[in-house]
């Protein structure tokens, strides 16, 4: 219970808040290299999951291509890419282990979201008159959007767990009070850090989370169990409409 108290003295210190590695200091590093990664690995995973999606087509590929990038130790990848790129191109070496760490679940939440929608509905959309393109914009898109979201909720709880050890390659974040401490053995500073990250990635949990429950279209949220496919056509209508 002391190192807790000790953490949270270390916490709301003034010394926290001043100089370079004050607080809201690292916290933006931490916050800028989570949302560039999250945005970089966004542009290349989300046309390939709707196309993938759309067409039915390349799914064995994309989950064993994310399943190889989820085997991917993210520590020694970034270390590895920081040796080939040099120390001066050390923020990059870190984006693209995020970004190849964000890519899965991007993908993923992306091609099942169009997958999960009844394939009554897109035939009830094109018995109406849309194209392919209206199909996918205006039926896929809203009815595939909650399952896209929980992949963006994946993949920045990850990067955010991952952004804290770019602080050994000395780019600062959260991470940094971390790193600093362990050596010195200034446990209310480790726990300090810690307890922050951890604050970070709930507070984005929660977010996403209520994000996540208003993408569902209201006629599907509305109607559970065996009436859910009757909703899901009427949520298609709607969109249609």
């Amino acid at each position: 219970m002391n190192v807790f108290t000790d953490a949270l003295a270390w916490l709301f210190s003034p010394d926290r808040w001043e100089g370079p590695y004050a607080l809201p200091i690292l916290f933006g590093q931490h916050m800028y290299f989570t949302v560039i990664s999250v945005l970089i690995a966004a542009v290349i995973a989300l046309p390939l999951g709707w196309l993938i999606g759309h067409t039915g087509r390349g799914r064995e590929v994309a989950v064993a291509v994310s399943g190889a990038a989820r085997a991917i130790p993210s520590f020694g990848l970034m270390v590895l890419l920081v040796l080939l790129l040099g120390v001066l191109r050390v923020p990059e070496a870190a984006i693209i282990t995020f970004v190849l760490l964000a890519i899965p679940s991007l993908l993923a939440g992306a091609y099942t979201g169009l997958e999960a929608i009844d394939r009554r509905v897109l035939d009830s959309a094109r018995a109406m008159g849309m194209t392919e393109w209206q199909v996918f914009w205006k039926v896929e898109v809203p009815l595939g959007l909650p399952l896209l979201v929980g992949g963006i909720r994946a993949a920045l709880l990850q990067v955010i767990a991952t952004v804290t050890i770019a602080a050994y390659i000395n780019l600062g974040g959260l991470g940094q009070p971390i790193i600093q401490g362990i050596p010195l053995r200034k446990f209310d500073q480790v726990l300090g850090g810690a307890i922050l990250v951890a604050v970070l990635a709930l507070a984005v949990d929660l977010l996403l989370a209520i994000v996540q429950h208003a993408a569902v279209p209201a006629g599907v949220r509305a109607t559970p169990g065996k009436r859910r496919s009757r909703a899901t056509l009427k949520a298609a209508a709607t969109a249609a409409a």
